[in-house]
């Protein structure tokens, strides 16, 4: 009893600890099962971004749906959670019972190993891409795998050859379908779908909506859910953006400078984008010669070379990535810390793309912008996206976010006297310059063009009030240097043609002295009275104002319109700040990038998308017409169908898909079914379906009737040295077996007819 007391009043000294319950705010509260639950947070998952938390309870559901969300927004885990907590375990036998399409080999190629380690063992994934044999993936395809990994033109060319029904699968997911279409997959994926089941779960994952992609969800999707994310923030609250602008020639001294001077390289990663392959290939070399270690991708690259690059990056064992937009599609890489846009994008939604790998999950990062005189227009298109207004440079500025400046001269000249070195000491690296200065004339002529209305707006802005940028630190006297070339730019003689030289003494010289004696009076009050305006600006500013609680001790308060100082010449529209109803809403311009567009503005939305970075690419683009003497009209000559061949559900695919090569494979491996195929339609014979037989006809009519199918594999066909010896063996004896009834025949039969001879 005493010792009860005790504990009592020990527990009333002693501080309660109360511990506050766990919110289940996270991957706890979706119903996951034990292991998928484990295996995320295993992988690092802790809270779910809000792609993921919006999307994996509908995807539960069973509901088909399209997610969208930018990229670097957990999207992948936001399909493969669901994926695997509804496929559960492995079923031998049963085929593919899920497909994930991507647009990249790279892409893919991280969706496996995601797979791979939120899965584990329990699920078995192949991957099925394009560049790799196809030999090994008909034998993948036989292993009867539940999740198949693919990029839509091999998958097709797979589906051909073996002519699979792909009746079992359950559950299909387009990651970044919007790629898929802009790629021009459209054929291929919609031959896929329509071997699908109807009662499958579609998923499609997209970071825009074109038309193209609304129009396929129309026709192959029953009952779509639209998650609808980042819209109202396009780009990371933690990402810093800073605009340059230069001339065409100094970009590449400009880069060099912000590799060796401004981005700590020792730390960060950056990745340069850029227009063209040949590009890449230049300033690979300009890099390597500025001892600035540097890895580079590029769409035709050879796909070993492409992921050991890909890993020394990720390794940090280089801290620059130099790709052009075609081939980073799908390169994942967590802590990136800068983008430099060597070429300024002709999209908002491509800025968006680009900058978009940077600042993930909370982190920092920097996007700088090299903006050459014929891209200032998309700078102007960029920001009525984002919302955002221009912000020029100006002197004594400090440095700030969005930041729209020029760049020193002193800083180029110091680059600039570097590569004119480098390129008078080495024949191949002028070459390859002019090689560069060709491909960017290619690629200038399959870009699209700005809107009017920014080209308009663009040629209305002095470029030549704008200070440089404050991210460069110059000494005073560059400062100086700067003032004196901005007042000689400004500078203009009083004098006129008429007053110089010969003219001189012409009645013009006396008629232009008297005009000028009667207008400078004009000029001069029109000075003096932006000077004024001047003064009382600076005046009106020195004073802080009083806001609404100091204004509360008036009896009354009477408001009238703003000081404006007076100017009758120039007429400017009334508009009442209260009542005022613009013609286009707000975020029209928002909207207008997000929203789904015209067929004609979504085609240049792709030729954006699809820029190329070599020739052929390039080449490809173009709109190629050629007169029809038949027709006596110009048509495309790429809709050729000549080598093309036309499917049962109506769509045309290349030839080239379908080929001999399964048939030669099955014929070499001694293959003569599919452990797959399990559709109601293998039980039938190229003569159509025919009736069971049972007794007599099924034992002596075997090789009448369909061959079936037995659930074994196929008779191994090597031996080893103990099943060669027991075959010899076996065949011994048989030998010895047929000798002495051989024997015995004979003996019989000598008997039989002695006795015949007795009788």
């Amino acid at each position: 009893m005493q010792i009860k007391l005790l504990r009592d009043e020990i527990s009333q000294i002693l501080p309660k600890n109360d511990k506050k319950k766990k919110k289940s705010g996270g991957f706890q509260s979706m119903g996951l099962s034990y292991h998928v639950l484990q295996s995320v947070l295993r992988k690092g998952y802790k809270v779910p971004t809000p792609i993921q938390r919006k999307a994996i309870p509908v995807v539960m559901e069973g509901k088909n749906v399209v997610a969208m969300a930018r990229t670097g927004s957990g999207k992948t885990a936001a399909f493969l959670i669901p994926l695997i907590e509804k496929l559960k375990s492995r079923v031998a036998g049963r085929g593919a019972r899920a497909l994930i399409f991507s647009p990249t080999r790279e892409l893919a190629i991280q969706t496996y190993k995601f797979t791979r380690e939120l899965a584990r063992k329990n699920l078995k994934a192949i991957l099925v891409l394009g560049g790799d044999k196809i030999e090994n993936q008909f034998a993948a395809i036989h292993e009867s795998p539940d999740i198949i990994i693919a990029t839509p033109g091999r998958f097709l060319h797979v589906v051909m050859e073996m002519n699979l029904k792909l009746s079992s699968v359950e559950y299909v997911v387009f990651d970044e379908a919007d790629r898929l279409f802009e790629m021009g997959f459209q054929e291929q994926l919609r031959e896929v779908t329509n071997r699908l089941p109807s009662e499958r779960q579609t998923l499609l994952f997209s970071a825009t909506l074109p038309k193209v992609l609304v129009e396929f969800v129309k026709l192959g999707v029953e009952d779509p859910v639209l998650i609808r994310l980042d819209v109202d923030m396009q780009i990371s609250e933690n990402l810093k953006t800073a605009y340059f602008l230069c001339r065409s020639d100094d970009k590449t001294a400009i880069l060099l400078h912000l590799l060796k001077n401004v981005i700590n390289l020792g730390k960060e990663l950056t990745v340069v984008f850029l227009p063209t392959k040949h590009h890449v290939d230049y300033l690979n070399v300009v890099l390597e010669k500025a001892n600035i270690p540097c890895t580079y991708i590029y769409s035709s690259l050879d796909q070993m070379a492409r992921t050991i690059n890909i890993s020394k990056f990720r390794a940090r064992k280089v801290k620059v990535l130099l790709v052009t937009d075609i081939a980073a599609r799908g390169i994942d890489i967590p802590l990136l810390d800068n983008v430099i846009n060597y070429s300024f994008p002709a999209k908002a939604k491509l800025f968006v793309h680009r900058v978009g790998r940077v600042a993930r999950a909370g982190r920092s990062g920097k996007a700088f912008s090299l903006v050459a005189p014929d891209e200032m227009a998309y700078l102007l298109d960029l920001h009525l996206f984002l919302g955002k207004p221009i912000t020029w440079a100006k002197l004594d500025m400090q440095e700030e976010d969005g930041i729209s400046g020029t760049v020193p001269q002193s800083v180029i000249d110091g680059e600039v006297d570097l590569l004119q070195n480098w390129h008078d000491l080495s024949v191949d690296l002028k070459s390859m310059l002019k090689v560069t200065k060709n491909a960017y004339q290619q690629y200038f002529q399959v870009r699209p063009a700005a809107s009017s209305e920014s080209i308009r707006r663009m040629k209305k802005i002095k470029l030549s009030t704008v200070s440089d940028h404050p991210i460069f630190k110059v000494d005073d006297a560059a400062l100086e240097r700067n003032k004196m070339l901005a007042d000689m730019k400004k500078f203009r003689p009083n004098t006129t043609i008429f007053e110089l030289g010969p003219l001189a003494r012409t009645q013009a010289n006396v008629i232009m002295r008297e005009k000028r004696k009667v207008h400078s009076k004009y000029v001069k009050k029109i000075d003096d009275e932006s000077l004024e305006n001047e003064c009382l600006k600076e005046t009106r500013n020195t004073l802080p104002s009083a806001d609404e609680n100091d204004l509360k001790g008036f009896a009354q308060s009477v408001t009238i319109k703003n000081f404006e100082p007076s100017n009758k010449k120039k007429n400017s529209n009334f508009r009442d700040t209260e009542h005022y109803l613009s013609y286009v809403p707000s975020d029209h311009f928002k909207e207008k990038g997000l929203g789904i567009q015209t067929f004609e503005q979504q085609a240049a939305d792709v030729v954006i998308d699809l820029a190329g970075d070599e020739e052929e690419m390039l080449q490809k683009m173009k709109s190629k017409l050629k007169w029809n003497s038949k027709k006596k009209k110009f048509i495309q000559e790429n809709n050729d169908k000549s080598k093309k061949m036309k499917t049962e559900s109506g769509v045309w695919i290349p030839k080239s898909y379908k080929t001999d090569v399964y048939k030669k494979w099955k014929e070499v491996n001694k293959i003569r079914y599919q452990q797959n195929d399990n559709d109601e339609e293998d039980n039938q014979s190229e003569f159509g379906k025919q009736r069971p037989m049972f007794g007599y006809m099924r034992r002596w009519t075997k090789k009448v009737g369909p061959q079936e199918k037995s659930s074994r594999p196929p008779k191994r066909e090597l031996k080893n040295a103990e099943e060669i010896l027991k075959g010899r063996k076996r065949l011994e004896k048989l030998k010895n077996l047929r000798l002495r009834k051989k024997r015995q025949c004979k003996s019989t039969h000598k008997k039989n007819v002695s006795q015949r001879k007795k009788k």
